[in-house]
């Protein structure tokens, strides 16, 4: 994406040939758009996200929950799981302490029930993701045009993919955020610039706006130490201005690193504080991800993988260097990809829609508006309602339960961070979970490669007797391999949630079945 605004972006294609088209309106006489307040389009993005966060109720990345909301109840209520990234040294607690903070506000009013733990804070998320909408207009305005504006945020918003994730807890959809927002003002700064009388673009570039620009490297600093991959979007976007800013120096050493190094002391010290040890969590990720390809455990795909199944050419070229890849991964540029949705929308919108017979049909914008529409909603509403929601169906169930005190213990007989954990249950009872911790060892497999391999065997070798917990959760399709042995430790079935309607990467796991003890119920 070039830095440098188009002073008529929004302007339209040639028209078609054979006539299928009428000629747009000449630029001067085009209508004018009303541009639309930005409180307005504030209210509007925060009433739909708030919806948006109430329809996602379904499974979608163990990392929403494992990496923050597990992380964030611990802090707040003493008790959750730390996965090995924490006892590594992976992460950061700066998003975590977000949620933190909303249990601890939640159980001040004394609201730490099961539905306010599932549903506040994907409530809290959509609050963030309304300001990234808000900003994407923002700056899709300062780039283009008010008319290009409005396209683009209409294509953020029908977006099944937008819609499917950024309410969601994952570090990715407030990285997202901090992406866009922190774009604009990089883009003000630069517009500011050419408000003083210069005379080539290498001047214009040094006379940017310090305060803009400062403010848009504090977001960048935030946006990598949540994510610290976040620096391959902004390493790229400060070369390029980098290029033609006259003082370089003072663009370094009293811009960039100044602020970097006040959010990395400052996220650092938090670290510090919360794992109760000096760790330097943006060199124990690089370390682990890219020097050791640690991420690989979890699956490598080809190098073409991003630009194959996935958009914006430096980011997934750099992303396809690791081993590892998720469509999440790029899910910042998936808001620059949608600007220029909305600016080739705007440019339709100025055809006038009439056939050779002077009558008038479809335009290409209304067809290209309709097709958005019946390829994205369905898409966003079966995502988001229905693939994969047993898992968060399940533990919504047993907290109801053992709120009730109907729970003693739960064993989890499925592929490890297959469901939400004690952020849902919200209670403090013993649980037991498949582990996956990678092993130093390659070829050992892991607990959950040992019972999808052979369910009744490891059952029966690692936990012997079942009696210990009153309930044990496990998808239909491992089901049929220890039915005999629940039944013969006197448990019987009690629910069973819907979970798919076809297979992702393992056998159909089309239902999470419950087994209660005969004693409980």
């Amino acid at each position: 994406m070039s830095h440098r605004r188009r002073p008529h972006a929004a302007g339209p294609p040639p028209p078609s040939e054979g006539g299928g088209d009428a000629p747009p309106q000449p630029p001067g006489k085009a209508p004018q758009i009303r541009p639309w307040p930005e409180r307005r389009v504030l209210a509007l993005a925060l009433a739909f996200r708030a919806a948006n966060a109430l329809l996602v109720r379904t499974y979608f990345n163990p990392d929403e929950h494992w990496q923050c909301l597990e992380v964030a109840h611990r802090i707040a209520f003493g008790y959750g799981h730390l996965t090995w990234e924490w006892k590594r040294g992976l992460r950061s607690y700066l998003h975590p302490l977000i949620f933190a903070s909303l249990y601890k506000f939640l159980a001040f009013l004394h609201l730490d029930t099961p539905l306010f733990m599932v549903m506040a804070p994907r409530l809290l998320q959509s609050v963030f993701a309304a300001f990234g909408d808000l900003y994407l207009y923002k700056l899709s305005k300062l780039i283009f045009s008010e008319h290009v504006a409005q396209w683009t945020l209409f294509s953020q918003l029908v977006n099944w993919f937008m819609f499917f994730c950024i309410t969601r807890t994952l570090s990715n959809s407030l990285e997202t955020v901090l992406t866009v927002a922190g774009l604009y003002y990089w883009f003000i700064a630069i517009e500011s610039s050419k408000e003083i009388p210069v005379i080539s673009k290498q001047q214009a570039a040094s006379y940017q706006s310090p305060h803009s620009r400062k403010v848009a490297l504090l977001i960048a600093a935030l946006a990598c130490a949540i994510r610290p991959t976040s620096a391959i979007t902004w390493l790229y976007v400060g070369l390029l201005d980098f290029i033609y800013i006259k003082s370089k120096c003072r663009f370094l050493f009293l811009e960039v690193i100044p602020l970097g190094a006040i959010v990395l002391a400052a996220t650092t010290f938090l670290d510090w504080w919360m794992y109760g040890s000096r760790v330097i969590v943006p060199l124990n990720f690089l370390k682990f991800n890219l020097f050791s390809s640690g991420g690989d455990y979890y699956g490598t795909h080809v190098f073409h993988w991003y630009f194959t199944q996935g958009l914006i050419a430096w980011v997934l070229g750099v992303y396809s260097i690791l081993g590892h890849k998720e469509f999440r991964f790029v899910l910042p540029v998936l808001p620059l990809a949608l600007m220029f949705s909305g600016y080739f929308l705007a440019a339709m919108s100025q055809f006038k829609g009439k056939n050779l017979h002077g009558k008038r049909h479809f335009s290409r914008l209304q067809l290209s508006v309709i097709l958005l529409i019946i390829t994205n909603i369905p898409m966003a509403l079966y995502m988001s309602l229905f693939h994969q929601r047993g898992t968060e169906d399940v533990m919504f169930y047993l907290s109801k339960e053992a709120h009730n005190g109907s729970v003693k213990g739960v064993l989890f007989l499925m592929p490890c961070h297959s469901t939400p954990y004690y952020s849902t249950l919200h209670s403090s009872l013993p649980m037991r979970f498949l582990d996956c911790t990678p092993s130093d060892n390659k070829g050992t497999l892991d607990e959950s490669d040992r019972f999808l391999m052979n369910p009744l065997d490891f059952v029966g070798e690692v936990f012997g007797n079942l009696s210990s917990f009153s309930h044990i959760v496990l998808f239909e399709s491992e089901e049929r391999h220890v039915i005999q042995l629940l039944l013969h430790d006197s448990f019987q079935e009690v629910r069973r949630f819907f979970h798919s309607h076809f297979k992702i990467d393992r056998d159909l796991q089309s239902s999470v079945v419950v087994y209660s003890r005969r004693d409980v119920l």
